[in-house]
């Protein structure tokens, strides 16, 4: 016989199993949005062997848990219902879920300029005021690193009033509100950003394991994790800081003794701790796993994504990690949804402006890895903002804008509005006539035009050297020309390349702006840079 004390552990370690409740994810929960017109599944937790009830909208389902006590279903498709009613899902214990309605989700996903609220953005007073939106509902999934793929998360889902709204993504909401407005369905919202972030950071292990050019990136971040040392680095941080104390201390005792008028000098900023490895939101994978795999296989239209700011120095990286994440995530949701990409803003930020060719510029490198994606992977498409960024602020407050042109995109692709003009010129081809540069474009709508009526630009040209200059051009029916009277042998054109592309102005008739593109074939100067590590 065993010993007592063995028999009381065995039994405690199977007791969850045996005696649990049924349970949910977090994202099940009062005032969410079910996707309509197709199946959904359900999922969650119960004791091993149970039998799990599922009832909504006239359906009862029914699943069985498995051997680790975990269970899912699926409603078949269902029809978008504007009334809130009850799920309930009923095992040993019973589940009612308030207030659940039907419509169209999407998830909203990114960095700071997709977290950004509403109460950050323009208009927030004005905006809060008038949002009684019963039927848009956003879950706000709450920001978490997570060093293995996650089964759940936290967050909560909010109906759209005065005084929720505030909280909202102001680009996931605005999107959400014109989708709402057009189709006059319920929408629901999965924020599911943090500020700062990298592509990586979104993108699974084993995807990023395929890849090639995250080779070096996976190899440092495990370097830094295993030379990493807590004791070490908080006294290094100590060390910095009184020196920086001492600094400040003697300084300000400097600028005491200054006569009157004299201008004094400026203390430096406070030295910041070194970052953990092991912690931080920026290592490969880790939001992939808190807060994107606990949603999987949460049914859901699309995705709507701004991102991009954090990767500028490894731009030419960006071409293969954004597609990258693209396709894991389709791959895990056994689906090829639609992907919206939003376009990087114009930032003034203190680099040469477009007038001022030939200087390398992370920034329109950045903006044409996500212009290639779009134009490259199938169900993506690309909503350009290059007209309303803000010189002094990498966040933008026009976010009704950027969330009108994205839903843009959704209506004309995924809701059959075919006459919606959903995007401004893209670049499609080039052809060089006695010195001069002919370029042909996608989505001219109906016509091409400049916003101020002046001639397009700016436009840089160069000859065989490589060396670029300011460049003319002129619209000719459908088509841009370019020249320079000091090339005779031009080799390309480049449009607004530049962070800040100051007086860029080429549109369609129906007021959308041209990304920027190129069309010479020389090396990008983030070539080669495949690693935070090795960032300049």
């Amino acid at each position: 016989m065993k010993p007592l004390r063995i028999c009381l552990a065995i039994a405690a370690s199977f007791a969850p199993a045996i005696h649990a409740d049924v349970s949910l994810p977090v994202i099940f929960s009062d005032h969410m949005v079910l996707q309509q017109g197709r199946a959904v599944p359900v999922w969650g937790k119960a004791a091993v062997g149970e039998e799990v009830t599922i009832t909504f909208a006239g359906q009862s389902v029914k699943a069985k848990t498995d051997d680790k006590g975990q269970w899912k279903a699926e409603l078949a498709a269902l029809t978008a219902n504007a009334t809130g009613a009850d799920l309930v899902v009923a095992g040993k214990n019973t589940i009612t879920l308030k207030d659940v309605l039907v419509g169209e989700v999407w998830v909203c996903s990114g960095q700071s300029n997709m977290q950004w609220t509403v109460s950050q953005a323009a208009n927030a007073e004005a905006e809060a005021a008038a949002a009684n939106y019963p039927q848009i509902r956003m879950f706000n999934v709450e920001r978490i690193t997570a060093q293995k793929p996650g089964v759940d998360c936290k967050g909560q889902w909010n109906v759209t009033t005065p005084q929720t709204v505030g909280q909202f993504s102001a680009v996931g909401f605005y999107f959400g509100r014109h989708l709402h407005q057009a189709l006059k369905v319920p929408v629901g919202l999965i924020n599911t950003s943090w500020g700062g972030t990298r592509v990586e950071a979104w993108t699974s292990t084993e995807a990023l394991k395929e890849r090639p050019c995250a080779r070096d990136m996976l190899k440092d971040w495990a370097s830094a994790i295993a030379k990493w040392d807590d004791a070490k680095e908080k006294a290094a941080f100590e060390k910095r800081t009184a020196e920086w104390k001492a600094q400040v201390a003697k300084i300000n005792a400097d600028n005491a003794k200054l006569p009157a008028g004299k201008p004094k000098a400026k203390p430096p900023g406070a030295p910041r701790p070194s970052e953990n490895p092991n912690a931080t939101p920026h290592h490969p994978s880790v939001l992939f796993n808190g807060m994107v795999a606990p949603l999987i296989p949460y049914a859901f239209q699309g995705a709507i994504w701004y991102q991009g700011e954090s990767n500028q120095r490894r731009a030419f990286q960006y071409q293969e990690l954004l597609p990258t994440m693209i396709n894991d995530w389709r791959k895990r949701w056994n689906n090829e949804f639609p992907f919206y990409i939003v376009q990087l803003a114009a930032f003034g930020n203190g680099k040469p402006p477009a007038t001022e060719p030939g200087i390398p510029d992370t920034w329109a490198e950045l903006q044409e890895a996500q212009l290639l994606t779009a134009q490259t992977l199938p169900k993506t498409g690309l909503a350009v903002i290059n007209d309303i960024g803000e010189v002094g602020n990498i966040h933008p407050k026009n976010k009704q804008e950027v969330g009108r042109r994205l839903a843009l995109w959704a209506l004309a692709k995924d809701y059959g509005r075919d006459a919606t003009v959903f995007s401004g010129p893209m670049y499609k081809s080039s052809s060089i006539k006695n010195g001069k540069v002919h370029v042909q474009f996608d989505y001219i709508g109906s016509g091409l035009k400049t916003r101020n009526g002046e001639a397009p630009g700016p436009f840089q040209i160069a000859g065989a050297d490589g060396k670029w200059v300011v460049a003319k051009a002129k619209i000719e029916g459908d088509e841009v020309v370019v020249w320079s009277d000091a090339i005779k042998d031009p080799i390309g054109v480049r449009y607004a390349w530049a962070s800040w592309p100051e007086g860029v102005n080429l549109i369609n008739k129906e007021g959308l702006p041209a990304s920027c593109f190129r069309t010479d074939d020389l090396p990008p100067s983030t070539l080669g840079v495949v690693s935070p590590f090795a960032e300049k």
